[in-house]
């Protein structure tokens, strides 16, 4: 009889992150090297660090506690029990699996975010009910590796979508190698965090599994992932391991896209992919899918592949992206329509699929080093991903509209309940995507409040950095430890230099121009701006202060004339947050609200209060004109509140819009 890990008072721990840091010296990887999670403290009472928080103490307990409810565990023990009935020759149980054959995943994806908390707060009770967990997992393992418990609980009658005989169906929709994917990024993520194999060894035997039964050789099938993730997750488990068989399988699966039996703009089969030059399909699978791609091309430098991502990314930033960094525009197919369709009230915006564009933008910054792709993971991670979940992580989005009659509101979980596990995943990954470093420059992404400690050129390097960004652009980094000279290379965002996304998708309107300084103890320094990077290159002391001012003023936002949703309509920035209107703060229909271009904002410091607890967040306030809809003479002026777009749906059901009439 299993013993689960009970879940009390503040419910209990735990987060996900990149590794591509070489397991041995001189392996190829990406040009820059990210500087993992590990490395990264965020500052607990600060914007992220409640964040983090609330993932220890809510989403994932949460996440855990649904597992269990929902029979994610049963499934592994019924695969389990299925094989020792088996082998004594007893056939008489006829186990059923949950809804999905991907349900799985879910206990992968929670055991990949606790494990990362396990680095920012220890906990050996945590540990103790993962390794519980884990050999709920390897029990189920079939003896050659294969771990799929749609299929082994019940090989006569496996999952509706799971075919035959193993693979059968892969193509279609049998997620055995989305199963995989999601094991090994959990597995890695647990190996890094805690040292421990456990997970790990599980992993890689299911991975030597489909090495040896997908391949080119004899007796071996040539399919491709129909849900892709597995060509990441491959690529990741290549650098930690040594074993190029990994590498060359995600490269396996990537060449022979378009190639087999099964050609479909859905799951992006519908050519190869180094002759795509559009972002088609399911946004999920190919974000992932393009994120595997930049990970293949980086460490084989496959430059067709390089190329064809570049040009896909080009398509989905210039034409096939929300304001709010979401991407996918449909139900129907949770994914990319035409150019410029963009409609808001029926936006999908999937919250998995934002989290798979900060993926993509942050492999392709360390393709190239540009700050236009962290400016796009910026717009995600602030508006697309977080909107996600609830404020105080127990709540969660599928889909993440840009206008609302009142019909969404989060939900605790779902069916399909691969949004909340990968929030669960996602949000305790955020400390991995502050800084990266090549040779002697050292690349300030993202503005938290934080103490890194790494090693450039070899030697130690420790710095503090501390804001109240977004909520204000003034940053001071100090450096605490110094291997003498290097360059800081700082971000200057996008919406400081005038520059909404790095396309014509959206602009400005209101003539404004943002400034910004930087000072090193006290002094103005002055640099031109290298891919958008403000670089200081000197030899530095312990204790030199670096201090950073943006200026961060309400903006006024106006989209492509081809995005005929938004034509006569203005939305509202500050920062990097997209502000909303919702019915709870204003006491007139704000879905019949006007705004003109020249609008003067107050910025108003603020609490929302959310069963009890308040969070604290600036609301903008403005004149505006209500009634405009039909005869706009009858239009009064009324005072317009907006709340940052993340924070909507937390006080009932009513009326939301980000694009607003235009005066």
């Amino acid at each position: 009889m299993r013993t689960i890990f009970k879940i009390t008072i503040p419910l209990a721990a735990i987060a996900i992150g990149l590794c591509f840091t070489a397991a041995k010296e001189n392996k190829p990887s990406y040009p820059i090297n990210n500087v993992p999670f590990t490395s990264v403290k965020v500052a607990p009472e600060t914007f992220w660090g409640d964040r983090i928080r609330q993932s220890r103490e809510v989403t994932i307990p949460l996440a855990f506690s649904k597992c269990e409810e929902t029979d994610r565990y049963t499934n592994f023990e019924h695969a389990a029990a299925k094989m020792a009935e088996t082998a004594r020759g007893d056939n008489s149980s006829n186990y059923r699996p949950t809804q999905f054959p991907f349900d799985d995943t879910d206990v992968y994806k929670t055991i990949e975010g606790a494990s990362y908390l396990l680095q920012t707060y220890p906990d050996k009770k945590l540990e103790a009910y993962i390794d519980s967990v884990l050999d709920i997992v390897a029990a189920a393992q079939e003896p050659d590796g294969y771990l799929y418990t749609a299929r082994t609980m019940n090989p006569a009658h496996p999952h509706d979508w799971s075919g035959p005989t193993r693979w059968s169906n892969e193509e279609g929709g049998s997620h055995e190698l989305y199963n995989l994917g999601h094991m090994v990024e959990g597995a890695i993520a647990h190996y890094q965090a805690t040292g421990s194999r456990k997970f790990l060894d599980i992993a890689i035997k299911y991975a030597d599994c489909v090495c040896r039964e997908i391949g080119y050789g004899e007796g071996q099938k040539v399919i491709v992932p129909g849900h892709q993730i597995a060509e990441m997750a491959l690529a990741k488990l290549y650098l930690v391991t040594g074993d190029k068989k990994y590498l060359d399988e995600a490269k396996l699966f990537l060449d022979n896209k378009g190639k087999t039996a099964r050609k479909d703009t859905y799951d992006q089969s519908h050519k190869p992919v180094i002759e795509q030059d559009e972002a088609v399909g399911h946004a999920v699978r190919a974000g992932y899918m393009y994120s595997g791609m930049a990970d293949v091309a980086a460490l084989t430098g496959d430059k067709s592949y390089i190329d064809a991502i570049d040009r896909i990314w080009e398509n989905m930033v210039g034409k096939k992206m929300y304001l709010t960094g979401g991407i996918g525009s449909t139900g129907g197919i949770e994914g990319f329509t035409q150019n410029y369709d963009l409609p808001n009230m029926n936006g999908y915006c999937e919250t998995c699929a934002a989290i798979a564009n900060v993926y993509t933008n942050y492999r392709l910054f360390l393709l190239h080093g540009d700050a236009k792709y962290m400016d796009v993971l910026e717009r995600a991670l602030y508006n697309g991903v977080i909107s996600g979940v609830s404020l105080d992580g127990g709540g969660f989005f599928y889909p993440n509209p840009l206008e609302s009659h009142g019909q969404h509101q989060r939900q605790a979980w779902f069916g399909c309940a691969c949004c909340p596990s990968n929030i669960c995943r996602f949000i305790p990954s955020v400390p991995g995507y502050v800084y990266a470093v090549k040779d002697s420059k050292v690349f300030v992404n993202l503005f938290m409040s934080n103490t890194l400690t790494t090693k450039v050129a070899g030697k130690n390097l420790q710095l503090t950095q501390e804001t109240g960004y977004p909520w204000n652009g003034d940053i001071n980094i100090t450096v605490d430890k110094t291997p003498g000279q290097f360059c800081l290379n700082i971000r200057i965002p996008g919406w400081v230099r005038n520059e909404v996304v790095p396309t014509d998708l959206y602009r400005y309107a209101d003539g404004k121009a943002l400034n910004y300084t930087v000072k090193v103890n006290g002094e103005p320094v002055s640099a031109t701006l290298e891919n958008g990077y403000f670089g200081i290159d000197r030899k530095w002391k312990k204790g030199d202060k670096v201090t950073i001012h943006f200026d961060m003023e309400p903006r006024i936002v106006m989209a492509h004339r081809q995005v005929t949703e938004d034509r006569g309509k203005i939305a509202v920035e500050r920062g990097p947050l997209v502000y909303c209107a919702e019915w709870a703060d204003n006491d007139f229909n704000v879905l019949s609200t006007a705004l003109p271009v020249n609008s003067q904002f107050q910025v108003v410091p603020t609490k929302l209060n959310v069963e009890g607890r308040d969070y604290e967040m600036n609301a903008l306030e403005t004149t505006a004109y209500d009634n405009f809809t039909g005869n706009a003479s009858r239009a009064r002026e009324v005072k317009l509140r907006l709340i940052p777009y993340y924070a909507w749906a937390h006080r009932g059901n009513g009326n939301m819009e980000v694009w607003m009439t235009r005066k």
